[in-house]
């Protein structure tokens, strides 16, 4: 029987992956579960039992000795910089992502192959689904490197693993992630994908500075968006960007523009680096339109929607 050999920085980050799992359903199941208590002050002694009462002195009393309390989950954004912001694609739609004509609609293998990936490298399919360019990335990466998919739905990260099963492929790093935390290690990654996936983000403050800090010091965020400039791009203007507008919101967050790929037939593809934390502007105007369009109606579904409601 022939043994593989594991890449010390497999094991480290798979180590790291153990922790991270550990404190993350800990803290999930904290918050998920609270403990079901009575507040002092919201009923008298007399119309509490004893027990009820022996409960909520001893919430009162691991209150006190509790540090101040952790910071909230901020509240899903709507907008952001006068663009409104789409639903999440829904797991059940995760056909249309493996679609027959998409290599020819996008062009994905000349993105790839513009993409920039070298052997060794560590990089992260942000929003991987069921794992479309998850597994071509692993290929590229080489033995020596990994990829990290992220996503928000356990059922696509479970077909993605289905597919990593079919294919034979060991070197990618399923992550279960938040809407407004994708779990990432500090430091690591060389590149971040986001195909089709920023315009959905509910948090993209807390998501871009999540992944600028996991970022190496030349690491590179790459959106690919539809272009909301071109009126023939048969996808719902809600779920395109333009130009202009990915520059305000990421110039805004601490990044600025390396380069860009502009021989796509939909999407732009353009490369992101880290700015000085100083030029960070978090205090951007939060209902400037969109120079390529006004903000989509209010009316439109705001529950998770299934992809094929990209297409008009």
């Amino acid at each position: 029987m022939k043994f593989l050999t594991v890449p010390k920085f497999i094991l480290a980050a798979s180590c790291w992956l153990i922790v991270l799992g550990t404190v993350t359903s800990s803290t999930s199941a904290q918050v998920q579960e609270p403990v079901a208590g009575v507040e002092s002050d919201e009923l008298s002694q007399a119309e509490l039992s004893q027990a009820e009462l022996s409960q909520a002195e001893s919430l009162q009393a691991e209150k006190a000795q509790s540090p101040p309390d952790e910071p909230k989950v901020p509240e899903r954004l709507e907008s952001y910089m006068g663009r409104r912001i789409a639903q999440t694609m829904h797991y059940e739609g995760a056909e249309w992502l493996i679609r027959d004509v998409r290599e020819q609609e996008e062009r994905c293998s000349l993105m790839l192959a513009n993409l920039g990936i070298k052997r060794g490298m560590v990089v992260c399919d942000m929003g991987c689904g069921n794992g479309f360019y998850s597994l071509p990335m692993a290929q590229l990466t080489g033995n020596k490197g990994y990829v990290v998919g992220v996503d928000v739905q356990p059922e696509m990260l479970s077909m993605l693993r289905e597919r990593m099963e079919e294919q034979g492929v060991e070197n990618v790093i399923p992550i279960l992630g938040s809407f407004h935390n994708p779990r990432l290690p500090r430091e690591l990654i060389d590149i971040i994908l986001l195909v089709d996936v920023y315009h959905e983000f509910s948090h993209p403050v807390q998501m871009l500075d999540a992944m600028r800090a996991s970022l190496k010091p030349d690491g590179l965020i790459v959106l690919v968006e539809y272009r909301a400039e071109d009126p023939e791009v048969p996808i719902k203007r809600l779920h395109k960007m333009s130009k202009k507008q990915i520059h305000k919101e990421m110039n805004a967050n601490g990044f600025e523009m390396v380069k860009e790929f502009d021989k796509l037939p939909w999407q732009h593809m353009m490369f992101f680096g880290k700015t000085k934390l100083e030029q960070k502007n978090e205090t951007a105007p939060a209902n400037e339109p969109d120079s390529a369009g006004e903000l989509e109606s209010k009316n439109e579904s705001q529950s998770t929607s299934p992809s094929k409601d990209k297409k008009p």
